[in-house]
């Protein structure tokens, strides 16, 4: 079986040194890299299918890294820190992590949220090719579930492989609203069931990106306070 691959990215060598090891003895395929300039530099010979990345770096700082790498690659990002702020995980998770964890962490939570975030991607990108894959379409947005992916009229609408769980999820669901404990276990894990700020973010995501493309500029998802979330019908 092929070794699925994990790039660690930061300024820190002890850190580095410390992650790697660890990963690299429970099977992955590890490379490091000590700033933002050396993984894109890096990144096409790798191809990594799951990338750690630290805030607090020299030069471009995790933010930057993330944000320019989000216009390009929808590879998973687990972003690493040393500070607990909750603006800070917030905001990485405005520029699209799908993770956040903060130093110092146990051996066992780094590799649940390796694990956790890995199998949701290779989940997502199963593409079955089948012809008479289930396409739903609600208004301007379509959601072919065969091949993973979504589109507003006819252009793509690129989501990351956690914000296409959330919208595959709700469009399962069309018309009914998912609870919050439903989203967030589904996607992220039974341990973030209570998590809500993972999935409020996700959610003012994936509505700014169809609303980018949607020519009726329609609120697609309607939230419902205290209960949950619905992708409704039009």
């Amino acid at each position: 079986m092929k070794k699925q691959k994990i790039c660690v990215v930061d300024d820190e060598p002890k850190i580095l040194r410390f992650v790697s090891a660890n990963l690299k003895s429970i099977g992955y395929e590890v490379t490091k890299v000590g700033s933002g300039e050396e993984l894109f530099d890096k990144f096409d010979l790798f191809s990594p299918d799951l990338i750690l990345l630290d805030i607090m770096m020299p030069g471009q700082d995790g933010f930057q890294v993330l944000e320019k790498l989000r216009k390009f690659s929808n590879v998973p990002v687990i972003m690493l820190t040393a500070r607990s702020n909750p603006k800070d995980k917030v905001q990485g998770l405005n520029v699209g992590a799908d993770d956040y964890l903060t130093k110092p962490f146990s051996l066992d939570e780094l590799f649940a949220r390796v694990n956790a975030v890995l199998r949701r991607s290779q989940a997502n990108l199963i593409d079955t090719h089948l012809a008479n894959s289930p396409v739903i379409r609600t208004g301007e947005v379509t959601i072919d579930l065969g091949s993973k992916r979504c589109w507003v009229h006819d252009e793509e609408l690129k989501l990351t492989q956690t914000e296409y769980s959330v919208m595959e999820i709700l469009a399962l669901n069309l018309d009914k609203i998912v609870p919050h404990k439903t989203l967030l276990s589904e996607v992220w894990g039974t341990q973030y069931q209570d998590d809500v700020e993972y999935l409020r973010v996700g959610i003012a995501r994936i509505r700014r990106k169809i609303k980018e493309l949607s020519r009726d500029k329609e609120d697609y998802i309607v939230t419902y306070p205290g209960l949950g979330y619905m992708l409704r019908s039009f």
